[in-house]
Order: C-alpha cells, then sequence, then structure tokens
C-alpha cells in the first residue's frame, strides 16, 4: 500500500518562510507518477507493451540522501525537499515529489533534472506490474 503525499501548498508556504528565502526566485516542483505506458515503450526502447496495472517501488535512503546533498551544492540552490513513496502502486499514485528553490532559472531547471535523474537512475528500485 502506498503512502499518502504530502500537500504542495503546505512545502512551498514552508519553503518562503526559510531563512534562505529571499535569496529564491524560483521553485520547481516535480511530480512523478505511475502511468499505464510502460517505460520500455515510451523510451523507445524494445520491452513489453501491455499495460502497466502497478509497480513495485522501493529506495535506499542512504543513496537518497547522498543525491540531496550533491544537489544542494549545485551553484545557486537555496531549498530542496524531497519526498518518495513506497511499496505496491496503483496506476495514477504518486512516486515522488521533488521541490527546488534557487536563484535564476537556469540553476533550478539544472539542478532539478540533476536530483530526479540521480534519484530514478542511483536510488529508486521500480518493478512494473502487469
Amino acid at each position: 500500500m502506498s503512502k499518502a503525499a504530502p500537500s504542495m501548498d503546505a512545502w512551498l508556504k514552508e519553503a518562503k518562510e526559510q531563512e534562505s528565502a529571499p535569496q529564491v526566485g524560483m521553485y520547481l516542483f516535480h511530480n512523478g507518477v505511475v502511468r499505464r505506458s510502460p517505460k520500455a515503450l515510451v523510451r523507445g526502447l524494445e520491452g513489453s507493451t501491455r499495460p502497466i496495472t502497478g509497480m513495485l517501488f522501493s529506495y535506499d535512503r542512504e543513496k537518497l540522501e547522498a543525491a540531496i546533498a550533491a544537489a544542494r551544492e549545485m551553484e545557486g540552490i537555496f531549498y530542496i525537499r524531497v519526498w518518495l513513496n513506497e511499496g505496491e502502486l496503483s496506476v495514477g499514485d504518486d512516486i515522488m515529489l521533488v521541490l527546488i528553490g534557487g536563484d535564476i532559472r537556469p540553476h533550478v531547471v539544472d539542478a532539478l533534472q540533476y536530483l530526479v535523474g540521480r534519484i530514478k537512475d542511483q536510488c529508486v528500485s521500480e518493478q512494473e506490474l502487469r
């Protein structure tokens, strides 16, 4: 069973109350969701084209913390918050929420792409269910 996702409104409110908030000119939010289309099909790779009914999802907390710490060191980044789901997820369930705040758009976009990519490539285990 999946966990309930936190409120993005609450996250933004909290972010804007941080000491670093006056340095932030942009917040970007990523919401990964379990989709019906298989990853291989969406990415143009070989693999089953049968629809997904769900996903088994887990993550390595130490690797996640290392990825977040590395993203915090990127130029112009002043705020990061991450939530990952766990367990058996259904189509439409939230997989992850990532909020990044930084000084200018290029820095925030780069940090979001970096962090989400590192989470997906190094921190999580996803098994599509059919």
